[in-house]
């Protein structure tokens, strides 16, 4: 084990990377996979190898693997399914660190040639001890180190973070990762598992236990040939990174296609769940789901306990979260005295001064909003915050006002906020509070309050 993880160190690290049927075509997936290489700000050796000797981006191709003098540490390879056992057998000689295989055309397609094309290069790549990301994969990305090793060049846009995404499915990885860049979601890594000829969910997390960078990995699962050993591994693991899985598959026509999909059957749905469960580990429901979740577990401490208090600018957006909030485990939290004492001396009689707490009355009142929030925080019976702010006209200053307190506070409790303005007014500022570490943010009240409800969740699992 130790000495696979050294190899798929190497492969996520590489100092040489070779593109096996790199093209100049942008009809063939060896151009893209070359543009992102290119141009994603990869500082190591980029070796492109094509039998024509043109050059591909600006670099002399080279017309057979061992024709390139120096060691090669990853090799990418999109060329034909017939052609891939020889690409193999050539990457052994090169005594290649490890491999993506991009191509598809192996046991996931009906005909029969399919899978002994998959026995055979699987045969090769174990005999030789090479670990191999896919086929029919889109890649791999390590945002720390710049390397995009995809046929998506637009993945080198995400910005590195602490999140792991490892995805069955090419499309839900793609669908996270414009999501991420969309809200400002850190990736340290995205891993297209592909039909998992080598490299299954297992290594993976056992590669990713060490990686420092990573602290969620951020699953998503459709079938799994081996569940158990997937389930020990999570066991294992979920005390040392946070953890969160959304599985599909539920429906029968949801298990064909993952069959054709992956090579392997979905399973039963509810079994697998309770698997999730006993292991101590949170699933979700849905792509906006886990990625919430995620974003909540890279930038929040969990919280200590179930108890939320909600402080809104507007009554309406607290009680939406009120519901979601009641309806997932989490309790609205009884101020004790001096914080009640605090909160009322802030708001005038008409406000709404118990939980959920009505801010409106202190928009245009710095101080008083900065101590009712301080108050409200270091409340000892309040284990997390949700902070909700829309924006009208009149309370334009109202995120500046919170900023001094959020930050010098700095989560010693997570807050979790849905603060929305048009574009352009609160941007910056809330971007800023956010890569302060002071909370963390969502376009609603509701996906709040459930990425707050995951946190408590999630502990209580860890607990179990």
């Amino acid at each position: 084990m130790e000495e696979k993880l050294k190899k798929l160190k190497r492969l996520f690290e590489p100092e040489a990377v070779a593109v096996i049927g790199a093209s100049r075509d942008p009809s063939k997936l060896g151009y893209h996979v070359m543009k992102s290489m290119t141009t994603g700000g990869y500082r190591g050796s980029i070796v492109p190898v094509n039998p024509r000797g043109d050059e591909i981006f600006g670099l002399r191709p080279f017309t057979s693997l061992m024709a390139f003098p120096r060691t090669i540490d990853l090799a990418i390879v999109v060329v034909p399914a017939a052609r891939v056992p020889d690409v193999f057998r050539e990457c052994v000689g090169k005594k290649v660190g490890g491999i993506v295989l991009i191509t598809a055309g192996f046991k996931e397609i009906e005909d029969p040639g399919g899978t002994r094309l998959h026995d055979e290069i699987k045969a090769i790549a174990d005999e030789a001890d090479i670990p191999v990301i896919g086929p029919n994969t889109f890649g791999i990305v390590n945002a720390t180190n710049r390397l995009n090793a995809t046929f998506t060049p637009e993945f080198s846009r995400v910005t590195p973070g602490g999140i792991a995404c490892v995805s069955q499915s090419g499309g839900i990885a793609h669908l996270l990762s414009f999501l991420a860049m969309r809200e400002g979601v850190g990736f340290s890594k995205i891993i297209g598992l592909g039909n998992r000829l080598n490299i299954d969910f297992p290594e993976i997390l056992d590669y990713l236990l060490g990686d420092k960078t990573t602290s969620v990995l951020m699953l998503y699962v459709e079938g799994i040939d081996e569940p158990r050993k997937l389930i020990a591994q999570l066991r294992r693991i979920k005390n040392e990174k946070r953890v969160v899985v959304y599985k599909t598959g539920k429906s029968h026509k949801g298990d064909q296609a993952s069959l054709s999909h992956t090579g392997s059957m979905a399973g039963n749905h509810e079994v697998y769940l309770g698997a999730f469960r006993q292991a101590g580990v949170l699933a979700v429901s849905s792509v906006e789901e886990l990625l919430d979740t995620a974003k909540a577990m890279d930038r929040c401490p969990l919280p200590k306990g179930p108890r939320v208090a909600i402080l809104s600018a507007q009554a309406g957006p607290g009680i939406a979260a009120t519901d979601v909030c009641e309806s997932l485990g989490l309790e609205l939290a009884q101020f004790q005295p001096g914080t009640q004492k605090s909160i009322n001396a802030c708001l005038p009689p008409l406000a709404l001064r118990t939980n959920p707490v009505d801010m409106g009355p202190a928009w245009y009142n710095a101080d008083a909003l900065s101590r009712l929030i301080r108050s409200v925080m270091e409340d000892p019976g309040v284990d997390g915050i949700l902070l909700l702010t829309m924006f009208a006209s009149a309370n334009v200053g109202i995120v500046e006002g919170m900023r001094e307190v959020l930050t010098s506070w700095n989560q010693r409790k997570p807050v979790v906020s849905s603060i929305l303005a048009p574009e352009g007014i609160w941007d910056t500022q809330v971007r800023d509070l956010e890569e302060k570490g002071a909370l963390v943010n969502y376009p609603t009240p509701e996906r709040a309050a459930r990425a707050l409800a995951n946190l408590w969740e999630s502990r209580e699992l860890g607990r179990r």
